[in-house]
């Protein structure tokens, strides 16, 4: 790629990536070697997922995000697909909700425990059953509640909502296209799929190497590009700067990105050559800081750009290099950044050839540090939806629900929630905490009269809590039956903060476990040792009492 002087102007032109140590990475996962582009990862502030290697049916494995080091091989899994499973999307509403697509078919919604996955699930929440072939791709919608995009090798392009009662979903409210459909350009398979900002567009990247721009809704056509010199195989909506980002190759296999007008695609705004590698680019945009990251499958390097509505458009940074490929990478929502470090952007790479899942932050030097920088972190969008399926479906356009990053700042949602919402919400939440047997439930009953035996405050004292933090609290008693008494401490404020506590509970366990063990061992050798010195003390009385007797017989 030819080196442009930098942008001197740019408060990001100093950006760096800091690879995290292996111990505070995620050591041996057996990540997928399938070829499929795909990302292969998905992350929240709770959970990282990624899709595993299966020898029979498909599965993906989930951690805490803080449960870094070494992996255990036998670690629990989610493997209820009957075949391999392509692509993962958390929920952005729902910490505790996953979407997997595979080639059985199908899509599957997932719950997660609060503590983690625990043991093998195998009974997804719900099943989307309406294409015929492989499903390469899913998309949650960004400002709608339940609405997911979905995408397979039959041509079909559909839209759910995963609302509606049943554990398995036949018919989606939208059929955006489909094999039948009379329109070729309406029938190619897709390759990427971006909403704007406030889901009202949906830009799809196709395998005729074509940009279009669909009405969601309806699945009508508005735009379509019409450069031939340009294979497009990605594409991300820039909405905040009204501009469209696809990457891909020349017709001399050159891979190059390109900059859009949203509202003409006859030709691009911006071309930009970068090398003739034969990785996919993946382009990752940051609509907060108006960065755009280019990280292509098997390479080892990360390029940044920063993004404008005006020329020259883009504006080569800088590069991250590794010495290790990565063949996937997942995101970091912004509601997970670390703050402190001005921290404004990480990826999870995931290096095959080591089973490595290598966390990369993304960091603007700062003089001061630990200091919330308000020019870096915006207002972001955060973990509430804006509107119902029902309020969309129905033409309801609203932007995100935007949050502050700041320590301590709490931002009312603007949107009114109504009353069934919220209880839907809790009624969810309640079941995935409910215990599964009586046993259970006894010991639920006997820990949360025990809490209010130790505890004699009044309600109101206990304003900060609510009834899903009081179950998963319990739930995490009934994970561990030997659970030291919360005497000395007062019951945590916050999921995080219970989230915290359980991770060090699960240290202790296992250091303690890791004692046992060595304490096992001496056992043994102790008493092999005893066993070995009684076997010489009576081979040398039977020695004493045979030489005796010789002596006396002669």
């Amino acid at each position: 790629m030819p080196r442009r002087p930098l942008y001197q102007g740019s408060k990001f032109r100093h950006v760096y990536g800091k690879p995290a140590t292996k111990e505070h990475s995620y050591d041996g996962v057996p990540i997928t070697r399938g070829v499929h582009d795909n990302h292969c990862c998905s992350a929240n502030p709770c959970f990282i997922a990624v899709v595993t290697e299966c020898a029979g049916g498909g599965s993906f494995l989930v951690l805490p995000v803080h449960h870094v080091g070494r992996v255990d091989p036998q670690t629990p899994r989610v493997c209820g697909h009957s075949d391999r499973v392509l692509d993962v999307r958390w929920n952005p509403f729902d910490d505790h909700c996953i979407a997997s697509c595979s080639e059985d078919c199908t899509v599957k919604l997932w719950d997660i425990p609060v503590c983690g996955v625990q043991q093998n699930i195998t009974w997804a929440r719900k099943t989307l059953i309406g294409h015929s072939r492989r499903v390469g791709l899913i998309e949650w919608h960004p400002t709608a509640k339940d609405l997911l995009l979905s995408s397979a090798y039959d041509h079909q392009v559909l839209l759910w909502d995963i609302s509606q009662p049943g554990c398995v979903l036949r018919c989606p409210v939208r059929v955006l296209s489909s094999s039948s459909s009379s329109s070729s350009s309406s029938s190619e398979l897709l390759l990427s799929v971006s909403f704007n900002t406030d889901g009202r567009r949906l830009v799809t990247a196709s395998r005729d190497r074509r940009v279009r721009i669909l009405d969601p809704r309806t699945g009508t056509v508005l735009q379509a590009s019409h450069a031939e010199l340009h294979r497009v195989s990605k594409v991300v909506y820039a909405g905040d700067l009204n501009l469209l980002v696809s990457t891909g190759t020349s017709c001399w296999n050159q891979r190059q990105v390109l900059i859009w007008d949203p509202d003409d695609l006859s030709e691009p705004l911006v071309v930009e050559d970068l090398d003739s590698s034969a990785g996919v680019l993946f382009p990752f945009y940051d609509p907060d800081t108006h960065m755009l990251y280019l990280a292509g499958k098997g390479d080892c390097n990360i390029r940044y750009f920063e993004l404008s509505s005006e020329k020259p458009y883009l504006t080569f940074l800088a590069e991250y290099r590794s010495q290790t490929p990565q063949t996937g990478l997942g995101v970091m929502p912004k509601r997970g950044m670390d703050v402190s470090v001005c921290e404004v952007f990480r990826f999870y790479r995931l290096v095959t050839v080591k089973d490595l899942v290598e966390p990369l932050s993304m960091i603007i030097p700062r003089r001061t540090t630990g200091t919330f920088h308000e020019d870096l972190f915006p207002m972001t969008t955060g973990d509430q939806a804006a509107m119902t399926a029902q309020e969309w479906l129905s033409g309801i356009n609203r932007g995100p629900v935007l949050v502050s990053l700041k320590p301590g700042t709490k931002v009312v949602n603007p949107y009114p929630e109504t009353a069934a919402d919220k209880g839907m919400e809790v009624q969810l939440r309640n079941l995935r905490f409910q215990s599964r047997t009586g046993w259970d439930q006894e010991f639920l009953q006997e820990q949360l009269s025990y809490q209010d035996a130790k505890y004699p405050r009044e309600l109101s004292d206990l304003s900060g809590w609510q009834a899903d933090e009081t179950q998963a609290l319990c739930w995490a008693y009934c994970s561990t039956p030997h659970c030291c008494e919360p005497a000395e401490r007062p019951p945590p404020d916050t999921e995080r903060e219970l989230l915290q506590a359980f991770y060090m509970q699960q240290e202790e366990i296992r250091e303690l476990k890791e004692e046992l063990d060595k304490k096992e061992v001496w056992l043994s050798v102790n008493n092999n040792n005893n066993n070995t010195m009684a076997m010489l003390t009576r081979l040398e009385l039977e020695m004493k009492n045979t030489r005796n007797n010789m002596r006396a017989t002669f």
